[in-house]
């Protein structure tokens, strides 16, 4: 199964100009199986996305981006999150304690919202992206390296915030999930393997 495992939708993410409906539109077209929801300390479009992934017959799985005091980290598996910003390990252990997964997203992108060295030392940690839409090959590259010492999980996310960067990067996983419990297990059971489904694509905002 190919999943984009992060973008983001406009009714939750104020800095996103994608509906769903367009994204789920835009995924179908590249090619994609699945699309993951993963707001910026939001996981407010739950209900709508659950019901419209059983409309158009298309798995949607809603996670969060959450802004820790050391960057971000995508999780998924749980129905809340801290409101306030607490250090990144702890977060960590909160999602793993709920038996859900944790992805630290665009650990190296020199805007000072990534994990970075701490990759290091990080424990319970279940994946680390190193294909990021909106990332330098280079910072993606030293992405892959800590994962790769520490044996953690790599992942692939367009980390979309305009439509036509859906599925620049996405995820294949072993096996198929309609809900976000199913997506959960395949991470935590099966290989992870990121690809590129559209291919790099210029941004202007690094």
């Amino acid at each position: 199964m190919i999943v984009d495992l992060h973008t983001h939708e406009l009714r939750n993410s104020p800095d996103s100009h994608q509906k769903l409906e367009d994204i789920v539109e835009e995924a179908k077209a590249a090619g994609l199986e699945g699309i993951a929801i993963t707001d910026h300390d939001s996981m407010g479009l739950k209900e709508f996305a659950t019901e419209y992934a059983k409309k158009v017959n298309f798995p949607i799985f809603v996670g969060v981006e959450y802004f820790s005091l050391q960057g971000d980290i995508i999780a998924f598996g749980i129905d809340e999150f801290p409101k306030e910003r607490i250090n990144a390990q702890d977060f960590i252990n909160y999602v793993h304690e709920q038996g859900g997964v944790t992805i630290a997203c665009h650990p190296f992108r020199k805007n000072n919202r990534g994990l970075e060295e701490r990759l290091a030392t990080i424990e319970n940690l279940t994946c680390v992206e190193v294909l990021n839409g909106s990332t330098l090959k280079e910072e993606n590259d030293l992405a892959m390296e800590y994962c790769t010492k520490r044996g953690f999980k790599p992942t692939g996310g367009s980390d979309s915030h305009f439509v036509d960067r859906v599925g620049i990067y996405a995820t294949k996983l072993e096996g198929y999930a309609r809900t976000t419990e199913e997506l959960v297990d395949l991470i935590k059971n099966g290989k992870t393997e990121p690809i590129e489904v559209k291919g790099p694509m210029p941004f202007d905002w690094i």
